[in-house]
């Protein structure tokens, strides 16, 4: 639904009243008065439904590869040498500037150090769920998966009942993660009613190898001959609470499990498309009743954090690969990149749309501009024109967190400062040991 010439009355941090522009001057005596009309138009935040924060300092440093050879050969060994406290809250302070910036007002984020993650998140005042990240090799974090599933559950504990930030179990991914782990996880999961974030049927190889069962790096680690997503339907994995990334290769079959079981996918369209790791049939998904959402994932593959591109993306690969222009229209592009978000995450009681009652989670779009001109259709124009540069102001919980373009609760000279230190040594350790050197040298 549009609404033209209204105003949004929010009292602390609560949204109390959407009513038309003068009706409001005459019922409110306000505070503070932020007058864009004419010129503006308010949205829900995005909900961006899988990141990896922490390694944003790695962005660009591993291009034009699938995805095996990229996270094997470069992402893992560059991260085993950096990862660390302070690298994890570089890296997710600078996301989050990038991603408020772009109209971003909750996360759902899964990487090494999660407190770290947390203690930034909420330094910096956006809304999150946090991944209580667990694999099963050893990190600067934790050596083994028991000891990422206790660190994960005291860090739960300490964050109870916090007004922003939710926690999720982020087991990493079928191959990455042995089945007597699933299974732990899947009876947290249900003890604490919190989602579990995954990679699944990413690619090809990781669906191909688990069901010949051929010992390859994306084989999911079981010894059964069948799909991954196949092995969580038998582990009990496959629910309401199951937040699946990418999944690129889908079945007929699979998607009405999905469907059946109320569990959402997370489409990231430019970092699929990058990996060349598939197409996701996002429009039969959504068709049948799944929840399909919309995320970037990492800086490291995408190489950015803008829901304005992946919206757009998601909205005209839908079409294309359902062949049917009229799939995947942009009010559904932009309920996935919002509500959808909310309700995987379990708070769209709270956020994901603008709704008295509800958080005041919101972002105001400049559409004054030669390059937003003409408008027929806001809806439309918000998906198929509009960019993240648009974006002018950002409200979380009332509290605003951009204010004419500039951040108020993150100080970006500091920032800027650290991220070009992290650059300087990174590039320093892909120059001695040649790591993701995957570029023709330049000649004259």
């Amino acid at each position: 639904m549009v609404l033209e010439h209204h105003s949004l009355v929010v009292d602390k941090g609560v949204i109390v009243e959407l009513l038309p522009h003068d009706d409001a001057d005459k019922k409110y005596v306000a505070i503070e008065v932020v007058d864009q009309r004419n010129t503006n138009v308010l949205m829900p935040g995005f909900i961006n439904m899988h990141a990896h924060m922490g390694m944003t300092m790695l962005r660009g440093y591993a291009d034009d590869l699938n995805l095996i050879d990229w996270l094997r050969d470069h992402i893992w060994p560059t991260e085993a040498k950096f990862i660390s406290p302070e690298f994890v809250n570089d890296g997710t302070e600078l996301a989050l500037a990038e991603m408020i910036r772009g109209g971003q007002t909750c996360i759902n984020d899964m990487y090494f150090f999660p407190d770290v993650g947390a203690r930034v998140i909420d330094r910096v005042g956006i809304r999150a769920t946090v991944g209580m990240m667990v694999i099963d090799f050893p990190s600067a974090y934790a050596k083994n998966a028991e000891e990422y599933i206790a660190k994960g559950s005291a860090l739960r504990t300490s964050y109870a009942n916090h007004q922003r930030l939710r926690f999720s179990w982020a087991p990493h991914a079928p191959y990455s993660v042995s089945e007597n782990v699933w299974l732990k996880i899947r009876d947290l999961s249900n003890e604490m009613k919190v989602p579990i974030h995954t990679h699944l049927h990413e690619t090809k190889e990781e669906v191909e190898m688990s069901e010949k069962g051929i010992d390859h790096f994306a084989r999911h680690k079981s010894d059964l001959k069948i799909s991954p997503l196949e092995n969580f339907q038998r582990m009990g994995l496959v629910t309401k609470q199951l937040v699946a990334a990418h999944m690129t290769q889908l079945t007929d079959k699979n998607i009405s499990v999905l469907a059946d079981a109320k569990a959402n996918i997370v489409h990231c369209p430019s970092s699929n498309l990058k990996l060349t790791s598939g197409l996701s049939p996002i429009h039969k998904c959504h068709t049948a009743g799944v929840n399909v959402c919309i995320g970037t994932d990492s800086c490291a593959s995408n190489n950015g954090l803008d829901m304005f591109m992946e919206m757009r993306t998601a909205s005209i690969l839908g079409k294309l690969v359902a062949s049917d222009a009229t799939a995947c229209p942009a009010y559904t592009a932009i309920t996935m990149a919002t509500l959808n978000g909310a309700r995987a995450l379990g708070v769209d009681d709270i956020t994901g749309s603008l709704k008295v009652g509800k958080s005041a989670d919101f972002i105001s779009i400049n559409v004054d501009s030669l390059e937003m001109l003409p408008m027929f259709n806001v809806v439309s124009h918000l998906v198929y024109v509009a960019t993240r540069d648009r974006v002018t102001d950002v409200w979380v919980c009332g509290a605003r967190l951009l204010a004419g373009r500039t951040l108020t609760t993150i100080r970006e000279a500091d920032l800027m400062a650290r991220t070009k230190a992290w650059n300087a040594k990174i590039l320093k350790f892909k120059q001695d040991t040649k790591a993701g050197a995957t570029l023709p040298p330049v000649t004259a």
